[in-house]
């Protein structure tokens, strides 16, 4: 296994466990092949079964749900470190599209191979576990989001949230990060128009909150920003299991 492709597994799950020399041994056995992917490639499909799963190494991805009328809501954004199709874990069906948001780098695992490493190292799968209830956490908030609150703050918090994660994958700031995403990508994410989007955008640029220019986020002050969200990142911080 590629020296890089194992630390990104290791410093994911050393966030909620201490790792010993054979749990690291354990989790580095786990890659079946390294794939670099382009933006037109799936790594999954709704409806498909769940045999595989992946650690994102390089790049951004995302997930979705594709309605009947040809429209799309964007569940999650996934970036460097994070784990893609873990659900495999829990569901034998994907229920969601998986797609490169970028050029993206990838090591690939057989959920049944993961299954059978939590039988012989069964703290390591519960920092797995750990990790999929993390993912979850984010997932509600965005659903709290889309519910209750309202475009501005929602938008708020959405790029707040983001920093943070990229901020503790070393990927940037939390209140100044490389951002790929499209005002298309904004609106299917958080339940709003394109149009919508670029009105919040310019409000909270105006403002003096947050400008998102050029592929890049500045968030002007960090404190002011989060209490307009009512941003806590409780949710976001890893809690060990042991």
């Amino acid at each position: 296994m590629d020296r890089s492709h194992s630390n990104a597994l290791t410093q994911k799950l050393s966030k909620f466990l201490d790792l010993t020399a054979r749990e690291s041994e354990a989790l580095a056995s786990l890659a079946r092949r390294q794939l670099t992917l382009k933006t037109d490639q799936g790594l999954s499909e709704q409806g498909q079964a769940n045999h595989t799963a992946f650690i994102l190494t390089r790049g951004w991805a995302f997930s979705y749900i594709l309605l009947q009328d040809g429209s799309r809501q964007i569940v999650d954004f996934r970036v460097s470190g994070d784990f893609l199709g873990l659900r495999g874990l829990l569901s034998p069906m994907s229920d969601l599209f998986i797609e490169p948001l970028t050029d993206i780098e990838v090591t690939e695992f057989q959920i049944d191979a993961l299954l059978e490493m939590g039988t012989q190292v069964p703290r390591l799968m519960s920092a797995i576990l750990a990790a999929l209830a993390r993912d979850q956490a984010i997932t509600v908030e965005h659903l709290v989001s889309i519910g209750r609150r309202g475009a501005l703050e929602r938008m708020a918090h959405f790029f707040l949230e983001l920093g943070s994660r990229l901020e503790e994958v070393g990927q940037g700031r939390k209140d100044n990060y490389a951002c790929p995403l499209t005002q298309y990508h904004l609106a299917d994410a958080l339940g709003l128009s394109a149009i919508h989007v670029n009105r919040i955008l310019r409000e909270l640029r105006e403002e003096g909150h947050l400008t998102f220019r050029k592929g890049e986020v500045f968030i002007e002050d960090h404190g002011q920003l989060s209490t307009l969200a009512g941003f806590d990142p409780g949710y976001l911080k890893p809690h060990p299991v042991f």
